[in-house]
């Protein structure tokens, strides 16, 4: 059965082919008995076809990751089985056409050769430069005239089972319905300042009773009791000796860093003689126009004459006038090297100056820092043998500065210690009966801990976090009575009245989705919106305030909106594109499942044997 052209995708398929073996992957044969690695019905996959996809996929990753893969990491990786299993999907649908009688013509297939760039030469398709590319590809004309032929038929089957099968409307309607839905609401929030009711001192059996109902709250976590030797970079810095010449050679190289000059926020408005830029200045003195006028009347948008912040040398000969200019205000006009001109200062950026002593602490640092990690780098070696001699961390204290120190470890530790990612991982691990390691740490300093205890998460007794415990349960009594007050408003409100006769300052909120935030709501104020009946009112409660909330309408996505078209858009083809993948995997299961698969483990054996 003849066949149309193929797709513009299958086309790149096979320029990708090309370049990869233009690009020197080279080719991989193999001779002897050995024919094929298996096949799928009647289809071969042959053992040639098998190296070469192998090849080139092993090729793409380390030119992706710019390391070479061993062949152990291949098989590790599955980089193997994705080559073995896409092979044996082509042969699949192979197979498939084969029974179907589809096919493509010559005439067809010589037009699609003909058209593919890297065949060309100074007057369209070269034979030469055809035969040169397949060469360096590692493939007869045969193979791949064979090769385009099948993936042609291959593309022609799969367009059939995918094509006209688009993703529902509704699947797009619903997703949209739910994340664009809008709610207009009023609402007023009520926080301590607002509680009608005195507070009063809690009495020490309502503390208590706080204290246990909430020991979640008040309980410390569990922990490991460390040792450990640490020795930083910043311990050793100030004692490493660093040549004034070299810090007078950073503080040069670096002197735009330390000297800043001052820079000023400028507009400049062109004109093309001097007498438009006069007559310009005198509207603007005499309140006629202001500069935003002027630039109108120009036909320029402030963005047409902004400068952004500018020194007073990258003004050239207008610098001076500008920068004579006490604060913000028009300067001008003044002559530019296009025209006269009149600039608009809108703010001053003022310079600074850090003088070589006051920098030279920081440079020491910096010089100093590098040695200091070299240092360390020697004590760690040093470390190393000691601990795998037997020493105890306390016979290290002082080793080139290390100093001894113990902490009661658990993830939230806020010790500077406890910042570094491998002490963490070393801190998680560790464990009774674990010999002290040297740990390499990011910043080129080195620990070694060892475990001590565990210490079990434990309630804090009352008396140690009574001011936690007391300030916890004011916070909640006062959230209650808020709440209790809000739910009288809310009987009030529904009975007709408005929040101003309550006192309240009501704001409005349109067209809000269940995405946007609040920063002074109460967390979750929108989640519960969304929850509202349409004229509902409610109380909804914060940590430290209470927010009365009245529904105004619900409304559905706007339809006008470009992000809701845009992402609709995306939906669909997302969507269609996820029909299409499940109905092409589906297929190629089925008849992959028909014909049957037959792998060859010696074969495949044979192939790999190549590539270690």
């Amino acid at each position: 059965m003849a066949s149309g052209t193929t797709s513009k995708t299958f086309m790149w398929g096979i320029m990708g082919l090309l370049i990869v073996g233009l690009g020197g992957f080279g080719a991989t044969n193999l001779s002897g008995n050995i024919t094929r690695v298996g096949s799928v019905g009647d289809e071969d996959i042959d053992v040639n076809e098998y190296a070469r996809a192998l090849q080139q996929d092993i090729r793409a990753i380390e030119a992706q990751t710019g390391s070479a893969m061993t062949f152990d990491q291949v098989l590790a990786a599955g980089v193997d089985r994705a080559a073995l299993g896409r092979l044996i999907g082509q042969a699949a649908l192979d197979n498939e056409a084969a029974k179907l009688g589809l096919s493509i013509g010559d005439e067809n297939l010589s037009q699609q050769i003909v058209q593919i760039d890297a065949f060309q030469g100074a007057n369209g398709f070269d034979r030469e430069s055809y035969r040169f590319a397949l060469n360096q590809a590692g493939l007869s004309e045969i193979e791949f005239e064979g090769q385009m032929r099948a993936d042609t038929v291959r593309a022609i089957l799969q367009g059939a089972v995918v094509t006209g099968a688009p993703m529902p409307a509704a699947y797009a309607d619903t997703l949209i319905g739910f994340a664009g839905e809008r709610r207009d609401f009023t609402w007023a929030l009520l926080s301590a300042a607002d509680l009608m009711t005195a507070q009063v001192e809690p009495t020490e059996e309502q503390l208590t009773k706080f204290h246990t109902d909430n020991a979640a709250d008040f309980t410390s976590p569990a922990k490991k009791r460390l040792t450990y030797v640490w020795l930083s970079p910043d311990a050793l810095v100030a004692g490493i000796d660093v040549d004034e010449e070299r810090i007078t050679a950073l503080y040069e190289e670096r002197k735009d860093q330390f000297i800043v000059a001052e820079r000023r926020l400028v507009e400049r408005l062109i004109y093309s003689d001097a007498a438009a830029a006069d007559a310009a200045k005198a509207a603007l003195d005499a309140g006629e126009k202001d500069f935003e006028t002027l630039v109108a009347d120009r036909g320029l948008d402030l963005a047409d004459v902004d400068m952004g912040d500018v020194t007073a040398a990258s003004l050239g000969a207008a610098g001076a006038d500008v920068f004579a200019l006490d604060g913000t205000g028009v300067v001008g006009p003044v002559e530019t090297t296009l025209g006269p001109a009149l600039f608009r200062v809108n703010g001053v950026l003022p310079g600074s100056e850090t003088s070589l002593d006051e920098a030279r602490e920081e440079l020491h640092a910096e010089l100093a820092s590098d040695a200091a990690r070299r240092q360390i780098d020697r004590v760690a070696e040093d470390l190393d043998d000691l601990l795998a001699g037997g020493a105890t961390l306390e016979e290290l204290e002082g080793e080139g500065g290390a100093v001894l120190s113990s902490i009661d470890w658990h993830a939230g530790s806020e010790e500077e210690i406890a910042g570094y990612a491998d002490f963490r991982s070393a801190a998680l691990a560790a464990k009774d009966g674990d010999y002290p390691e040297v740990i390499r740490l990011d910043d080129g300093g080195i620990a070694a801990l060892r475990w001590e205890a565990n210490i079990d998460a434990a309630l804090q007794p009352l008396e140690e976090v009574r001011d936690t415990v007391t300030a916890a349960y004011k916070a909640e009594q006062i959230n209650i009575g808020l709440a209790a007050q809000g739910e009288i408003m809310v009987n009030q409100l529904v009975q007709g009245a408005d929040m101003a006769e309550l006192g309240l300052t009501a704001r409005q909120e349109a067209d809000m989705i269940r995405s946007d935030f609040i920063s002074e709501a109460p967390a979750g104020l929108i989640d519960e919106v969304f929850e509202m009946q349409d004229g509902g009112v409610t109380v909804i409660r914060g940590t430290d305030s209470v927010a009365i909330v009245k529904l105004d309408a619900i409304k559905g996505p706007d339809e006008n909106d470009a992000e809701v078209t845009g992402f609709r858009t995306l939906l669909a083809q997302q969507g269609d594109a996820g029909i299409s993948d499940d109905l092409y995997a589906a297929y190629a299961r089925a008849i992959q499942d028909q014909a049957g698969i037959y792998l060859d483990q010696t074969a495949l054996n044979a192939v790999h044997a190549n590539f270690r």
